[in-house]
């Protein structure tokens, strides 16, 4: 289906997952154009490593929007523009629902003006909430227990009203830790303010913070630390081009988890880093945080079944090895 001639627009394309995904686009022979508002997401990236058009601005901004629906071929759009803290969002919930929200549905309102009708949305295993069993498949409930993860699921029921009324398809993905980095270093992490363990513990090998704090040592799992299921950044961005050939194709919107269907505790996450980095890494041992599940662990066979996607960086060696290559790089 890709041709130079299939332009995608992506929104929030100079940030993690949305830089890794431009990239695995351009691989895959896309033409691609990125808005991005450079809030969180990073300039240098898009230009230097990528190389695509980076217009800056906000998906908030209608009349910018037209402007590029009317004087570009964009064919689909992927977006990745929102705000992503879960511990923000209880503080800030406004700020939340106007970007995550108000903001989406205005990109949505003038791509619906403009006839495009492909959409890939990138969703959250937050919208499940605490789980009832895992591994958490797409029919589970979801109740979400922040505005982060309310903002997503609102989004997702945005986007199921209006394929039925407009015809809108989409593919929303639902998914778990996204980690890693670009195997070949051209891209990784670099979230300010970084809350997620990977980098954080990688941040205490290089010295930069004294030591990593384990949020509860008490939970039921094996060595009493909480169980996330880490999926790698670049698996995550091949998901996404597969996401978009299969609307390009005529498929019905679906919605997918994407996650490695096994999980590693705060403890193996550290001891792991210690043996890829050689680096002694000093922890503290806090109270657990409110609303942290035991274990968040998704199944991802639907789209290994309709997608045929298969995860290539499974190992959490693989994944922090290439986080450790790429935050050397860009901090050091």
């Amino acid at each position: 289906m890709s041709s130079a001639k299939t332009t995608i627009l992506v929104t929030g394309g100079a940030g993690y997952i949305g830089s890794h995904t431009v990239l695995a686009l351009k691989q895959a022979g896309y033409e691609v154009i990125v808005l991005d508002n450079l809030v969180y997401g990073h300039q240098d990236l898009v230009e230097k490593v990528l190389q695509v058009e980076l217009i800056i601005g906000d998906i908030s901004d209608r009349s910018l929007l037209d402007n590029l629906f009317q004087n570009r071929n964009i064919t689909a759009v992927m977006h990745f523009s929102a705000y992503a803290y879960v511990g923000e969002s209880v503080k800030e919930p406004a700020k939340y629902y106007n970007n995550n929200v108000v903001a989406t549905l205005n990109l949505l309102e003038a791509m619906q003006a403009a006839g495009i009708n492909k959409f890939v949305f990138s969703s959250t295993c937050a919208t499940y909430g605490v789980p009832d069993v895992v591994p958490i498949t797409e029919e589970h409930p979801q109740n979400p227990i922040n505005p982060y993860g309310a903002t997503k699921l609102m989004v997702e029921r945005i986007l199921a009203d209006f394929d039925v009324a407009y015809n809108l398809k989409s593919v929303r993905f639902r998914y778990f830790n996204a980690a890693g980095a670009d195997p070949e270093g051209r891209l990784g992490e670099d979230h300010t303010p970084e809350t997620h363990l990977i980098p954080l513990v990688i941040f205490t090998a290089l010295g930069k913070r004294d030591s990593i704090s384990i949020f509860g040592n008490d939970y039921p799992t094996p060595d009493g630390t909480c169980i996330r299921d880490y999926i790698h950044v670049t698996d995550l961005a091949d998901a996404h081009v597969l996401g978009l050939e299969y609307l390009l194709k005529g498929g019905n919107s679906e919605v997918f988890n994407l996650g490695n269907g096994h999980g590693f505790s705060v403890k193996k996450v550290i001891e792991t880093t210690k043996q890829v980095t050689g680096k002694d890494i000093k922890i503290v041992e806090c109270d657990r945080r409110p609303g942290d599940p035991p274990v968040l662990i998704g199944s991802a066979k639907k789209a290994t079944t309709i997608l045929g996607w298969q995860p290539q960086y499974s190992s959490l060696e693989d994944i922090i090895a290439h986080a450790w290559q790429w935050h050397q790089k860009r901090h050091n």
